[in-house]
């Protein structure tokens, strides 16, 4: 797999062009381990699996697996990619919690469902996990130059990864997706409306 870097992206972070090459199998494996104290898992294999059928292949084709794990170390940590640039860590977080500080430049709370300041809903986690962290990981496995001598600059870095999540987290949102499950959209406006009420709450 290649990727061609443009030069600035409209949420302005580096682009990523993904150049097709479907040399790589499909299969992907999954792992779960089983949180400690109160923590959760807020997404699952099956959740994943969504996210990744509404992706051009080339875009994961270097997945091998995906490790549902607890080193989100006070939630700290919400996922990464290991060393090889093969596999993805979504990390376990605690029930009840909010996420404006994991939020750049360019995001707002309420596009996922979520309250600045506050608590998030379930909901709203699971969306982020979705369509910002899990996307964010799949960033940094795209490969900018193969040439490099480095494996740190082979692969996309922060920024990158940062520009191919948003990406496509705008364009698989841009219009309605057929699934039972509303995390897979975004935000209805009768669920921002309750947003806005709890958000008027916090305010008080």
């Amino acid at each position: 797999m290649a990727v061609e870097l443009q030069e600035i992206s409209r949420f302005g972070y580096p682009a990523i062009h993904v150049v097709a090459d479907r040399s790589m199998p499909l299969q992907v494996k999954f792992s779960v381990s089983i949180p400690g104290a109160d923590r959760i898992h807020y997404v699952n294999e099956q959740d994943v699996l969504v996210v990744l059928s509404r992706l051009p292949f080339e875009t994961w084709q270097r997945l091998r697996a995906v490790h549902f794990n607890d080193k989100s170390w006070g939630k700290r940590t919400l996922g990464y990619v290991n060393l090889g640039r093969r596999d993805i860590a979504l990390c376990a977080l605690p029930p009840r919690m909010g996420l404006s500080n994991a939020l750049v430049r360019g995001q707002a709370p309420e596009r996922f469902g979520g309250i600045r300041g506050g608590k998030w809903s379930v909901l709203a986690v699971r969306r982020f996990m979705l369509y910002d962290v899990l996307l964010h990981e799949l960033g940094h496995l795209q490969l900018i130059d193969e040439h490099a001598s480095s494996s740190r600059l082979k692969f996309a870095r922060e920024k990158q990864a940062q520009a191919f999540a948003m990406e496509w987290c705008n364009r698989l949102w841009s219009k309605p997706f057929a699934h039972s499950d509303p995390v897979h959209n975004p935000p209805s406006p009768e669920e921002l409306a309750s947003v806005l009420s709890q958000s008027q709450g916090v305010q008080v």
